[in-house]
């Protein structure tokens, strides 16, 4: 089934929500693949954690702000990809781990 040193996806789940829920109140951008090479980029505050999903409140246009819900699988796969805001650098990225 699983390689020894390989972590299943579930606990690979959990892993990203404990790093993410550390990170409630921190700016962070936010880069996700909406499908038919449509890519949405934003910057927002991580919000909350939930058991299946986190929120991050973005900045829209004219000083408004929206939440926007994301999945942890998301994440995990690559379709979202989060940045952090000072140093660029990507926060959990598990593509070259495979």
């Amino acid at each position: 089934m699983f390689m020894e040193n390989e972590v299943p996806p579930v606990n690979r789940v959990d892993q990203i929500r404990s790093e993410l829920a550390n990170l409630v109140g921190q700016r962070i951008r936010v880069r996700a693949n909406m499908g038919r090479s449509r890519i949405v980029e934003r910057v927002g505050t991580l919000m909350q954690t939930y058991p299946a999903l986190f929120v991050v409140e973005v900045e829209e246009r004219r000083g408004r702000r929206a939440r926007q819900s994301y999945q942890y699988v998301d994440v995990l796969t690559g379709t979202v990809e989060l940045y952090d805001i000072d140093t660029g650098e990507r926060i959990l990225d598990f593509s070259e781990e495979e």
